[in-house]
């Protein structure tokens, strides 16, 4: 196992480029996993990183030492870090002291929208990235279609935020949402506080695709018009709106429940 003590050994500042900036990113091409969690998750979905990152502390974590092993098994490449110069590299606070490099998934979207699916429309937020992306795997939606202008999917925030949910689908970025759904052979829903039918009146059964849009400003006036059908969540109580992330789970789990019916 290769050990680092300087901060000036080319490949820490390369790791520290990753860490830091989006650009360097994607530019390499690749992004950091952060954390025990993602890294076993990574290693369990039958992929295999590029580089193993670990601090001194985490040799003494039985969890991270087997993930090592593992590593050093399958002839990944393996560095070891001072606990300080590993913490320059982290976000996570109080974590064991692991983390992955990997190589960006760049996948095409296919040609027509088919199965059930999650239209991101210019989100912003990491965090609410993160949570849909969660929740669609946990509904079983496998398809993610993110637009220009969204949080990069694959950014070390949104890859938290995700707790493994990017392993098992299949996210599309950069797509061009109205091309995609003027083609689309499935229906595609998008929620509004203007829509008359509430998504529980609504008919979720079969294939179909959720458009959801900017914290802010929600979804674009041409895509919404593109939309098959309008649904509103009701709520009671003074608050005018939910979270899109929160917005997305009530969505997919009231899908979930009808075809389970």
């Amino acid at each position: 196992m290769k050990s680092i003590t300087s901060s000036a050994n080319p490949l820490y500042k390369e790791l520290k480029q990753l860490a830091t900036s989006a650009q360097a990113r994607r530019k390499a091409g690749r992004t950091l996993l952060d954390g025990i969690h993602l890294a076993e998750a990574y290693l369990q979905s039958g992929a295999r990183p590029v580089l193993c990152v670990a601090s001194e502390t985490a040799l003494t974590h039985a969890e991270a030492a087997a993930v090592i092993r593992q590593c050093q098994a399958e002839a990944v490449q393996c560095v070891l870090l001072p606990d300080g110069q590993y913490q320059a590299l982290s976000q996570v606070e109080h974590g064991v002291g692991l983390l992955f490099v990997v190589e960006t998934p760049k996948a095409a979207a296919p040609a027509a929208l088919t199965q059930s699916a999650v239209l991101l429309d210019n989100l912003q937020d990491p965090g609410n990235l993160g949570s849909i992306l969660r929740s669609a795997a946990a509904a079983g939606i496998r398809q993610i279609y993110c637009s220009e202008g969204s949080a990069s999917a694959w950014s070390p925030k949104v890859l938290r935020a995700g707790m493994g949910a990017h392993f098992i689908l299949d996210i599309f970025e950069g797509v061009d949402l109205a091309a995609l759904m003027a083609t689309a052979q499935i229906p595609v829903l998008a929620t509004s506080s203007y829509a008359t039918q509430s998504i529980y009146q609504a008919d979720l059964h079969g294939e179909l695709a959720w458009l959801f849009g900017h914290e802010g400003q929600g979804v674009a006036e041409d895509l919404l018009q593109l939309a098959s059908q309008q649904v509103v969540i009701p709520h009671r109580g003074q608050m005018e709106s939910l979270n899109v992330a929160a917005a997305a789970a009530v969505c997919f789990f009231e899908q979930l429940r009808q075809a389970l019916d």
